[in-house]
């Protein structure tokens, strides 16, 4: 296939997706270097990956209602790529692609291609049977001819952010991140439970410090683990920026975390993970490269509310219901420590 010189890609959120989607991009950069790469993006998730090189990112305000379709609409105008990587079904991103012009427009596979996606697009990437939400991206890329490789990801940060990071964490120890918040309540596990996990792991001889964003649930829920544990904790929910946080994740040596973006940003840096799953299939949305040290309740709960084995369910279908989390206990995040710690650091061991 010949290189398109000018490729336009849609995908605004959330976190853990961009980052998905950073490995795609990169792979159409290795093989197409001279292919110039627009992406229309979110207002947040703009924050993280704003100097990603030889890409030119326009800022979509999905909070802005009808001025955001109008401003995307203004900046765009005059404006004609070869191809249009759709990756995202929301009704409000299909409709942000009417104000793309191009000859191609690539949608997912008809099987995939929700909120009517489909008729936005006139070009369909290869249907996949049961594929992580970063296999789903790459297919795109294969689409454009792209030879598929390993994921990889190069996201830049800063030494002004490293340098933060390194003073905001100093410490002669392994350093373990948990970032206990998902974007709803219900995915997050419970403060206990991570309370005993922070206690474990300084025990083990790491220090341990607590993520996350600014809101007032995650604020609350990092002060009620602090609370619990019988040591002593750092806590920078809501001190960070994105750069920021990326640079703590790169610093550590292991990160908890429910299905939540800082997940699949650790993910990025090369931070092994484990992931603690009770409403999505952590198969599909799990971080990518640590499948192995997955705590997931998922299977049971959805084959409990559906009456059906999860071989019969549709691959994406998730588990309703406040408590699902409740079903990991700390038992099992331990053994998966125990793992991780073997396998990574067994000088830790």
């Amino acid at each position: 296939m010949t290189a398109p010189k000018k490729i336009c890609l849609l995908r605004l959120s959330a976190i853990g997706d961009v980052c998905h989607a950073v490995a795609m991009v990169q792979q159409i950069q290795a093989q197409y270097p001279a292919s110039k790469i627009t992406w229309v993006i979110g207002k947040i998730e703009a924050l993280l990956l704003k100097d990603l090189p030889g890409v030119e990112f326009v800022i979509f305000d999905k909070r802005a209602g009808l001025q955001g379709y109008l401003d995307l609409y203004r900046t765009l105008k005059g404006r004609k790529f070869d191809v249009l990587l759709h990756m995202q079904v929301a009704l409000r991103a299909s409709i942000a692609s009417l104000c793309i012009s191009a000859k191609v427009k690539i949608g997912f596979d008809r099987v995939r291609a929700k909120e009517g996606q489909w008729l936005f697009t006139n070009h369909k990437i290869l249907p996949q049977k049961n594929p992580h939400v970063l296999d789903g991206f790459l297919g795109f890329a294969q689409a454009l001819g792209v030879t598929p490789q390993s994921p990889s990801w190069q996201i830049p940060i800063s030494d002004e952010d490293q340098l933060w990071a390194s003073e905001a964490i100093s410490s002669t120890k392994p350093i373990a991140v948990i970032s206990p918040a998902a974007s709803k309540a219900e995915r997050n596990w419970h403060s206990e439970g991570y309370a005993k996990i922070a206690d474990h792991l300084i025990e083990r001889g790491f220090d341990v410090v607590i993520c996350g964003g600014p809101t007032l649930a995650e604020t609350l829920l990092a002060e009620e683990i602090c609370a619990l544990s019988e040591h002593s904790l750092k806590n920078l929910v809501g001190k960070t920026t994105l750069k920021q946080l990326l640079a703590v994740l790169k610093l550590a040596h292991l990160v908890i975390a429910p299905d939540t973006g800082p997940a699949h940003m650790a993910v990025s840096v090369g931070t092994p993970v484990i992931g603690l799953y009770g409403h999505s299939n952590p198969h599909r949305t799990g971080p990518y490269l640590y499948q192995d040290y997955v705590v997931s309740c998922y299977q049971s709960s959805v084959q409990q509310q559906y009456k059906t084995p999860l071989a019969q369910l549709p691959w994406g279908i998730r588990a309703k219901g406040q408590g699902l989390m409740n079903a990991i206990t700390v038992g099992q995040v331990k053994d998966k420590l125990k793992q991780l710690i073997a396998n990574h650091y067994p000088e830790l061991q």
